[in-house]
Parts: structure tokens; C-alpha cells; sequence
């Protein structure tokens, strides 16, 4: 029986960016079983004590973008660290690739998800803007339009909604986040750590 690992991340995160096509291939490798959790991170923020980034102290916010750099070039990935269009809301965003899961199944989702992250953090593209999100949409080959009503319905938003529950209840403090049978790991650089733990 293969393993299952949740994958908790919000669509405006750096780090989930960063790391999602290596989490998706290290899956595909072991063939672990994604349960995709795309949630809301300020909620998550609000239970956790996390800052949005607006209101962290300035050195913080300066070595946040030294090490999105850092990690970019090291990876190997296109990456702005100061895009156009950021600060933004990725509700709309998530909630689209929760559609996408519930529709057309983990691995369509986990392609949407990585195409929204992508256009944000490497193409300078407005992921809070509906037109934008059904041009991505239907570069994964998939109708936007009827993803976007899929997303506002409510289902897609019970489950948007019990990601975020869930993500409290596994005192998820961060994006992405990763559990894999109970054991929590935080970061795109803890990677390493949770193919090991696959592995054992």
C-alpha cells in the first residue's frame, strides 16, 4: 500500500513555488499518493502566530529576499523576487485548484497549481485577476471559465475550508508544509528530509 503525503501550500507562496515540481517528481519517484491541500494562510497565520509579510520587522523582510535568490539561483529557476503583482490574494487562485482536484482528479490539481505559482513567481502575472487564472487554466488545457464557477461553488469552498481546519488541527504554521503519516516537515528545503523519511 503506498504511502500518502498531505501537501498543504497557499498558490502566493514563494517556497511553495520552489518547491513544488521537485515534491511533485519525489512522489512520482516513490510513488507516494498526494493529498493536495491547498488552504488559507492567513487563517493559518491567525491561529499560529505568523506575520503577513507587510507587517514583518525589515530585516526580516530583507533576508527573505536574499534567500529566495539564493535558493532560485541554486535551484536553477526562474524567480522575481519582488514580482508586479505581489502582495496578492490567492483565494480565488486556490480555490480554483481545489476545483481542479475535485473534478479532474490529484494530478490535474497539482499541475494547475504549479502553473499558477509559475506565472506569479517566474512570468509576472496577476494570479488575483479571474481573467488571468482562466488563461493559465487553459494553457493546462483546461475550460477557466467553468473552473472559476467550480471554484465558487459550495463544495469547492467546504473543502477549501476543511484544508485550512486540517492544516490548523496539524499545527501547519507555514507554506508549503508536508505530512506524511503523522510526521510534519516545513519547507521546500526540508525536502531531503521527507524523501528519507519515505524511504525508510
Amino acid at each position: 500500500m503506498s504511502k500518502v503525503c498531505q501537501y498543504f501550500f497557499a498558490a502566493h507562496s514563494p517556497w511553495a513555488y520552489l518547491g513544488h515540481e521537485r515534491f511533485v517528481a519525489l512522489a512520482q519517484k516513490h510513488g507516494v499518493q498526494v493529498d493536495l491541500r491547498p488552504c488559507d494562510l492567513s487563517k493559518v497565520f491567525g491561529v499560529s502566530g505568523g506575520l503577513p509579510l507587510a507587517k514583518r520587522a525589515p530585516q526580516r523582510q530583507a533576508y527573505r529576499l536574499v534567500e529566495l535568490a539564493r535558493w532560485a539561483e541554486y535551484l536553477g529557476m526562474p524567480l522575481k523576487t519582488q514580482p508586479q503583482f505581489f502582495p496578492v490574494s490567492p483565494e480565488l487562485a486556490n480555490k480554483m485548484i481545489v476545483a481542479a482536484r475535485l473534478a479532474h482528479g490529484t494530478e490535474v490539481g497539482l499541475t494547475l497549481a504549479g502553473a499558477i505559482m509559475r506565472a506569479l513567481w517566474a512570468e509576472d502575472r496577476n494570479i488575483g485577476d479571474e481573467a488571468t487564472l482562466v488563461q493559465i487554466a487553459g494553457g493546462c488545457d483546461l475550460d477557466g471559465k467553468a473552473l472559476v464557477k467550480s471554484a465558487e461553488t459550495a463544495s469547492a469552498q467546504a473543502e477549501y475550508e476543511r484544508n485550512t481546519d486540517d492544516a490548523n488541527a496539524a499545527s501547519v504554521f507555514g507554506s508549503p508544509w508536508y505530512v506524511l503519516e503523522g510526521e510534519s516537515f516545513w519547507g521546500q528545503d526540508r525536502l531531503d528530509f521527507l524523501e528519507r523519511a519515505i524511504t525508510k
